[in-house]
């Protein structure tokens, strides 16, 4: 039975597992260690002029053993079941069925892959301008398969969390690319303090390595060219570069986790999101302040991990945000791991996360002035997403003493 709360008492939510397979690797421990030596994996040329952060090599039967599961999930899928797997494992939950039975999910994801073949098949005839009436109708009945939809809707990643890990409580799927991420965090940490929910696996994946994504962006001038640089300093060359990987995180009452002996690795304080108009300069920036006086952070040893795109104007009104904040850290994780789109925001919660556990913020990776060093133990990191296109939010994530 999940707890009861007081209105004027949330029940504390911890984080008790954080499974991350990125550009950077997998597990925790290849992650603090690529972060702390400011490693990046890039891919400059498969995509030219795109600049991609790849996937690191991953064996898939670790997490996800059946072939025919992972045959028939496409690539963000089996990055996220093998991400949510490795969460699982982390929280010490990995097949108790008692716990996972009663377990959520809530998952942000995109809106899956395209037929290339077929699209591009497509284009190139009516690039020649000799296509009969009705052609693309019929080009679409017959060519795509009606299995490519059923394999790839969005709350796809949900069931094959379940199918594969037997996490088999309530299931809830946002889509809305980075405020799916922010509002997958605030529906969990919601459920969990009223008292809705004891525990509960949030989180989301992408694969960048697409072409259909990178010309769909490209239609926006979204896409970073040619060279990679830090996120700070893309003004000249604004743009995001598109990650691959997966980001899951356990999240639980503190009763719940208490009573089975888990070890937390931080506290989910607040979860707050809104949308600027965003259509006059400045609205980013002051929403972001509205929302950074509503999450409860105080001064001292606070630090700010930020999903920052490096696609303008988003990035320059973020930048404003945080110039009226100097004195606290910055972390951009777009510059180590990409952009992920959805799994941005878990992504920055997961970091933050794994560095109050190990009583550190790792170094910057970043020349421009905007990301300072960070002497002392942060006790909190306030997550930022700030989406290229629509949709803002902030986390407060507390060490736990």
């Amino acid at each position: 039975m999940a707890e009861t709360s007081s209105s004027s008492k949330p029940i504390e939510a911890w984080i008790t597992g954080i499974g991350l397979a990125t550009s950077l690797g997998e597990g925790l421990d290849a992650h603090w260690d690529a972060l702390n030596q400011r490693r990046v994996n890039v891919d400059e040329k498969g995509f030219a002029p795109y600049v991609v952060h790849p996937l690191a090599p991953v064996s898939f039967d670790a997490q996800i053993p059946k072939k025919g599961d992972q045959r028939q999930m496409e690539a963000w899928q089996r990055i996220g079941t093998y991400a949510a797997g490795l969460a699982l494992d982390s929280a010490g939950i990995k097949g108790n069925k008692d716990i996972l039975a009663r377990m959520d999910i809530v998952v942000a994801a995109g809106g899956c892959a395209r037929d290339v073949a077929v699209d591009a098949g497509i284009l190139n005839a009516e690039a020649k301008g000799n296509s009969a009436p009705g052609f693309l109708n019929e080009r679409l009945m017959s060519d795509l398969r009606p299995t490519l939809f059923l394999a790839q809707l969005s709350n796809l990643l949900a069931g094959n969390i379940a199918i594969v890990h037997g996490v088999t409580g309530s299931s809830r799927t946002f889509m809305g690319e980075e405020a799916a991420g922010v509002d997958a965090a605030r529906i969990a940490l919601a459920r969990i303090a009223s008292g809705q929910s004891d525990i509960a696996l949030i989180g989301a994946a992408h694969n960048g390595e697409r072409k259909d994504l990178l010309v769909l962006y490209e239609f926006g001038d979204f896409n970073l060219k040619d060279k990679h640089a830090a996120v700070w300093a893309r003004e000249a060359n604004s743009g995001f570069a598109l990650g691959s990987g997966g980001a899951f995180l356990v999240i639980e009452s503190r009763a719940h986790a208490e009573a089975r002996g888990a070890k937390p690795f931080a506290r989910l304080s607040s979860v707050v999101a809104d949308r600027a108009p965003r259509k006059h300069s400045g609205e980013i920036t002051s929403t972001l302040e509205s929302l950074w006086s509503k999450i409860g952070a105080h001064a001292g040893s606070t630090a700010i991990i930020t999903g920052a795109t490096g696609a303008e104007p988003a990035t320059s009104e973020e930048r404003a945000f945080l110039r009226a904040h100097p004195e606290l850290p910055v972390r951009a994780t777009g510059t180590a791991f990409g952009h992920t789109l959805e799994t941005q925001f878990p992504l920055g919660l997961a970091v933050a996360a794994l560095s109050l556990s190990r009583g550190a913020l790792f170094p910057p990776a970043d020349s421009s002035g905007q990301e300072i060093e960070m002497s002392k133990p942060p006790t909190q990191i306030v997550v930022i997403g700030a989406g290229h296109w629509r949709g803002e939010g902030m986390a407060l994530v507390e060490a736990i003493s």
